[in-house]
């Protein structure tokens, strides 16, 4: 009798935990604010360029964005970059002085396979922004999305 009390509250546990997990998730996913490219910049030219508000805001915390993996340099991978569209050049062998304003860096929280380049995905992770150089590539960023994961559009 015991064994089928405890075998009906894990049963009844594992489906209220599992009911619970999904609301948690809605309720995590509503707080991530989707960004896009054209807002990630209140001006560029010449003289360099400034963050938006928006993003000046954002800095830390969740969101996401849509766009298209640019080519890996490896087929599994922590990082990727996403592009407003599907990009040829490498990126990463500009200066920041030169640095193209509609790609963003992804950090992943573990080494991922990648798509096929050109391949438009959905990222979420957390708003990093300003010149930083990764100690690992030597590669030069502007903004980030770190602890990301990915899945196609």
């Amino acid at each position: 009798m015991l064994e089928n009390a405890l075998a009906t509250i894990t049963r009844r546990g594992a489906v209220l935990g599992l009911a619970a997990a999904s609301l948690f998730d809605r309720a995590a996913a509503a707080d991530v604010e989707t960004i896009a490219f054209d807002s990630l910049y209140k001006s560029f030219g010449v003289l360099g360029f400034e963050f938006s508000d928006r993003v000046t805001v954002l800095r830390g915390k969740p969101v996401r964005m849509v766009g298209y993996m640019a080519p890996p340099l490896k087929p599994e991978s922590r990082f990727f970059v996403l592009t407003r569209e599907p990009l040829a050049i490498c990126p990463f062998c500009q200066s920041d002085a030169d640095w193209p304003v509609d790609i963003v860096v992804v950090f992943m929280k573990n080494e991922t396979a990648m798509v096929s380049a050109g391949r438009k995905v959905v990222v979420a992770g957390r708003l990093e922004i300003g010149s930083a150089t990764d100690a690992d590539t030597g590669f030069v960023s502007q903004i980030r999305i770190a602890d990301a994961g990915f899945s196609l559009a």
